[in-house]
């Protein structure tokens, strides 16, 4: 039974974290039995995979939902506001971390282990024994030409629009933010509604782009060039499928009146994490692409 000790609300025993570990299992591991494939098919079955995601899709509407219900029954108070907010803060925090990972693995790349191999500092030998033919630039797809050959993806086309799109979607937030601020549903919604749009338009221009980089010989097997290009914009793209997703659930409640002045976590959690996504974006743009 849920009960509230102090003041405080304590939900009864859930099956819902044990339903998300099952899911989060299925899906790494149904992913990690695809990869050991052979070259004609360069990745196995993904049903496995697939099936994890459905469990978790599953967990996040029952979850979130038996969440909302709570919220809207009046069972939370500040102290359980604040918790929400310290959780939050720190998912964030794990995410910076995450992309920060990727962000060091091309900064080592571009800085150190390319210019090994061209015999950069004191690795001379290995550049006159191993390959000696091997000019240290980035971006590269490494002295055995990984991939085949491949065209470098521009700054100024698709990614600039994409870049644009972003920063326009921080400001419709924020625009929707102040709305919720001064009571004002209408401006709420309609700018949840362009902040929700941007993001799809986001996403649509990402899968455009990825359809040209595939044609010009670019993929996810093209050397480091090619993997970490497609890691770090690969996952970018998913964190702005998932803050879309975000977003259009609190554009819902908007709509059905579940937000006040003074209650309005979810809003503040999911705009949150949707300027995180910008500021990566941003990360993205000038090191992925610009100083290429």
């Amino acid at each position: 039974m849920s009960s509230t000790h102090g003041g405080y609300y304590v939900p009864q025993p859930s099956h819902w974290p044990v339903t998300g570990s099952i899911g989060l299992f299925l899906t790494t591991g149904g992913f990690a039995m695809a990869l050991p494939a052979n070259a004609g098919d360069p990745m196995g079955s993904l049903t496995v995979m697939y099936i994890g995601f459905a469990v978790l899709a599953f967990m996040l509407f029952g979850w979130f939902g038996t969440v909302i219900k709570e919220s809207q029954s009046g069972l939370y108070n500040a102290q359980v506001d604040r918790s929400f907010r310290m959780g939050m803060s720190w998912f964030i925090f794990s995410e910076v971390m995450f992309f920060a990972a990727f962000f060091g693995v091309l900064y080592y790349m571009r800085m150190y282990s390319i210019d090994w191999l061209g015999g950069g500092g004191n690795n001379a030998s290995t550049h006159e024994w191993l390959y000696p033919e091997y000019t240290s630039a980035w971006p590269t797809n490494g002295p055995g030409n990984v991939g085949g050959d491949y065209e470098v993806m521009s700054p100024w086309g698709l990614p600039a629009i994409n870049t644009l799109l972003l920063l326009l979607s921080g400001v419709t937030v924020t625009w929707a933010h102040w709305g919720l601020k001064k009571e004002n549903r209408g401006q709420l919604i309609l700018g949840l509604f362009l902040t929700v749009g941007l993001g799809a338009a986001f996403v649509i221009c990402q899968a455009v782009e990825y359809m040209h980089a595939y044609e010009t010989g670019l993929k996810l097997t093209t050397g480091a060039y090619g993997s970490t290009f497609y890691m770090l914009t690969g996952f970018h793209g998913l964190h702005v499928t998932i803050g879309a997703i975000m977003l259009l659930v609190v554009l819902l409640r908007s709509m059905k009146g579940h937000f006040t002045e003074e209650n309005h976590f979810a809003f503040e959690a999911a705009a949150w994490y949707w300027h995180f996504v910008d500021v990566v974006w941003l990360g993205l743009f000038i090191f992925v692409y610009w100083l290429v």
